[in-house]
């Protein structure tokens, strides 16, 4: 009796070959699964867990008007001359001693005739006239002194981050944060998806508070547009400084910048959409916050079919969202590792119809003949 080779006709040999085939195909399968990354969702979420469909009102721990009046007190505000002051000094009837345009040196020091070098550093202007005044009391009968700030350059601050001109700006009198950022001029690209939600006032080495500008610039709380002392830092974030991460089968894997009303959806289509490796019933959102994170799974392709958002959720600075990949992107990639020589090759049922696994499997099991989606003649 002739033995029947492989794919020669016999039945029972094409069943055969199909099964060992098969039985391939499911081990590759079963080798692409382990293949990936694979989220696992959190069995028991918290109660009061931190997914929303709306981003949470604050984030941050911003400071109430009583705070900014605690560490800022509105009291009757006297200016106070420092290093880079220009002074007038005019003395009746004595030109030969009056003096403009006097700079206060990095001492804090000015010189004047007769009068020589005196220290001015923190001194109000009234307090200046009295020092004079006393110096020149050995030469003149009752002096009459008067001094003027010519030019303010102790009264400063240092605007730094999000503003069109970041640096030193300089008060004529007393300062607040909204004429410090208008004198930085202005804060830039103000679109409502990448508008500020916060500063810092940095004073000194011990105290740091932050400003809700949502509140203060949308609506109008003018309590919180605290006095500016001389040498305040203020700090105003990036917007580039909060991002979510999306990582995984997207076209376009990386860093996002948060903007307003950032959720799952807007998320991946910033990130490019799905691949056609994606599997868009497994999205998964993890989110870090303590040791221990949070993941959520997502069924994409439910919320987009059914229309329920109430998944959709809100994203916050260093999420990570991950789109999974589909079963046969797990096997290809297993396949690429297993048969180097085939990484062109998209195993895909098209294909198994091509090596004639498909119409072998149909016949047997169900009595059906031919090929499907075949490019054969």
């Amino acid at each position: 009796m002739q033995q029947s080779k492989p794919g020669s006709g016999n039945p029972s040999s094409l069943l055969a070959h199909t099964l060992v085939s098969l039985h391939t195909l499911l081990f590759l399968l079963f080798l692409g699964s382990c293949s990936s990354i694979s989220p696992r969702e959190t069995p028991n979420p918290k109660s009061g867990s931190s997914f929303k469909t709306e981003p949470p009102k604050t984030v941050q721990e911003f400071a109430t008007p009583d705070r900014i009046a605690a560490v800022t007190p509105y009291e009757h505000y006297q200016y106070r001359i420092g290093p880079g002051d220009i002074l007038n000094v005019q003395v009746w009837k004595r030109p030969e001693i009056s003096q403009e345009g006097i700079t206060v040196s990095p001492d804090g020091k000015i010189v004047l005739p007769r009068v020589g070098s005196i220290s001015v550093l923190e001194c109000k202007p009234e307090e200046v006239e009295e020092l004079i005044t006393k110096k020149l009391e050995y030469y003149y009968i009752k002096p009459e002194v008067s001094v003027r700030v010519h030019e303010f350059h102790n009264n400063k601050a240092f605007v730094l981050g999000r503003v069109s001109k970041p640096g030193v700006v300089n008060f004529p009198g007393k300062g607040s944060l909204l004429e410090a950022l208008a004198l930085a001029g202005g804060i830039p690209d103000q679109r409502e998806e990448n508008s500020l939600t916060k500063c810092a006032i940095i004073r000194g080495s011990d105290t740091i508070i932050w400003i809700d500008l949502q509140d203060l610039l949308r609506n109008g709380n003018m309590a919180l547009n605290a006095p500016v002392r001389n040498n305040d830092i203020i700090y105003i974030p990036e917007s580039s400084d909060e991002l979510v991460y999306v990582l995984g089968e997207v076209i376009k894997p990386g860093a996002i910048q948060v903007k307003s009303g950032m959720n799952v959806m807007k998320a991946i289509m910033l990130a490019g959409g799905m691949n056609k490796s994606a599997n868009p019933e497994k999205i998964f959102v993890i989110r870090q916050q303590n040791a221990k994170g949070e993941v959520i799974r997502i069924d994409l392709k439910n919320l987009l079919e059914s229309g329920d958002f109430s998944r959709n959720y809100a994203l916050l600075p260093e999420d990570i969202v991950f789109v999974s990949p589909s079963g046969m992107a797990k096997f290809n990639y297993a396949l690429e590792k297993l048969l180097p020589s085939l990484q062109m090759l998209n195993l895909g049922t098209s294909n198994l119809e091509t090596f004639g696994v498909m119409q072998e499997l149909r016949k047997k099991l169900w009595g059906q003949e031919g090929f499907v989606n075949s490019n054969n003649d």
